[in-house]
């Protein structure tokens, strides 16, 4: 199992694969229209919510214009308060430094809060390969690694799985991992959450080392911000003598003020709650209350080539609320897996491939991976206009052109398999570019409408073979303007 699940088959493929599986769609439907509809109550209490969202569009867009300073005042205020700040380059660098500071601590187990960062470098298996054993708390990442799964949604990973699965997974695999499940175990919601509790519990208490990601982190102060809901990350972050935390750069916003912003946002967005029921923030080390020792682990990981990007930056401002999963028509059906990414869904469709590049054929399929209904914009509480970042992208896997990869100002060749599609694409600009061609080529197409196929032939039968083509009508509209207006207004 790996964090970035490269290697997976393309978008098309993978989405195919998983709308033939009834059971998926079932559960995939079922969970997004209802928290969809939740969010919407919470959101609609807000009367300033429009107001709301357009503050965390700029105070996230200011953070990034000047990322350099903040990191650097949040580096100094987590030093100030008794912490340690590392930088990671990429992912294995990341992980080189939490397996060391495991080692130093001489234990061989870690009990970990939800962290998307940590699943996107693939931490769990890195620090296997090094003898150490995490283990996810969060209930659905539990479900998630007793199956032997990937996770399929940012906010619930386990959304592709019902209350049966849980339970068999749960009676089937517990057992590897610590105390089996209670013998005689339902699927009711009481029962499962009560195993693994009692699961859990043994684990918080044992566990000399805590992992963590962040939701926030002040600047001013160093203070890092967990949200969530069931207690588990409180545990993980209070108990254990060290916490490592391992933090996206973007993560960090100036100041308190700032913060006060976006707990009000993330939970009705993620939750449909009007606040989580547990807030965690710490500030390096007290004596007497919390870890003896704190790391935090700043990963870059891409983040700084996807901010060279004018367009495509404005994914950075992700908050891991979700929200556009849960009305992405296309999420629903396909499910998160076949995105290929810890990031599935329309944000994870702009985002993977700008934090991985499109080299692979997951990632420069990812980009189509959207109707562009534009819905996914609509309930963004940072405004990322996702609909125009796919286009962006899409232009880029098509055209190629000069981009940022690690650091480095490079032309990016044109993915393969899009010959046709560029022809296409020079042919319509020539088109529009002289209006005489234009005009003839519209009134051919009128009288020979009789004759046109019902799908493409040759590379068109992948776009005509999931989409009716639209019928071309008896005259062009310049002929029906000249007809029945008489060339009035100017027209031609």
């Amino acid at each position: 199992m790996s964090g970035t699940f490269v290697g997976m088959p393309a978008f098309p493929k993978a989405a195919h694969d998983a709308v033939h599986n009834p059971t998926l769609r079932g559960n995939l439907r079922h969970a997004t229209h209802t928290i969809r509809a939740k969010r919407a109550l919470a959101v609609g209490e807000l009367s300033d919510w429009a107001e709301l969202r357009e503050a965390g569009r700029r105070i996230k867009d200011h953070t990034l214009r000047h990322l350099d300073r903040y990191l650097v005042k949040l580096e100094e205020a987590v030093t100030a308060a008794g912490g340690t700040v590392h930088w990671a380059v990429d992912a294995d660098e990341a992980n080189r430094i939490v397996a060391q500071l495991v080692k130093e601590t001489g234990e061989s187990e870690v009990v970990k809060v939800k962290s998307m960062a940590t699943q996107e470098i693939g931490l769990n298996e890195a620090l296997e390969a090094e003898g150490i054993r995490a283990y996810e708390t969060d209930l659905a990442e539990l479900i998630v690694q007793l199956g032997k799964d990937r996770p399929s949604h940012i906010l619930v990973p386990a959304i592709h799985r019902n209350r049966a699965e849980i339970r068999d997974i749960f009676a089937r695999e517990m057992g590897e991992w610590g105390r089996p499940a209670p013998e005689g175990l339902t699927d009711s919601p009481a029962d499962l959450a009560e195993a693994a509790r009692l699961h859990l519990r043994e684990k918080f208490l044992r566990a000399k080392v805590g992992i963590s990601g962040a939701n926030f982190m002040v600047a001013e102060t160093g203070t890092l911000v967990v949200v969530e809901s069931e207690g588990n990350g409180r545990m993980c972050l209070t108990l254990p003598r060290t916490l490592i935390s391992v933090v996206g750069i973007e993560k960090v916003v100036p100041t308190w003020r700032d913060l006060e912003v976006f707990l009000q946002t993330l939970p009705r967005s993620s939750t449909a709650e009007r606040m989580n029921p547990y807030t965690s923030m710490w500030t390096g080390t007290t004596d007497g209350d919390g870890p003896r020792t704190f790391h935090l682990v700043l990963l870059d990981n891409g983040r700084t080539d996807t901010l060279a990007d004018e367009v495509g930056r404005q994914a950075l401002r992700c908050i891991r609320c979700s929200a556009c999963l849960n009305v992405c028509p296309v999420y629903e059906r396909a499910g998160g897996h076949a995105y290929g990414s810890v990031y599935p869904g329309p944000i994870g469709a702009i985002l993977s491939p700008q934090l991985r590049g499109t080299a692979s054929e997951i990632d420069a399929s990812l980009p189509y991976a959207s109707s562009l209904c534009g819905a996914c914009y609509e309930v963004c509480p940072v405004a990322i206009d996702i609909p125009e970042v796919l286009v962006h992208l899409r232009e880029r896997v098509v055209e190629g052109g000069p981009a940022v990869r690690e650091g480095n100002r490079v032309v990016l060749r044109p993915a393969r398999g899009h010959a046709a599609e560029r022809a296409a694409m020079r042919a319509a600009r020539w088109a529009f570019a002289h209006p005489g061609a234009l005009r003839a080529g519209q009134r051919l197409a009128s009288r020979t409408r009789r004759l046109h196929p019902r799908t493409l032939p040759g590379p068109g039968r992948a776009w005509s073979g999931t989409r009716d083509l639209p019928a071309v009508p008896a005259e062009p509209f310049r002929d029906w303007w000249q007809r029945t207006r008489g060339g009035q207004d100017g027209a031609e």
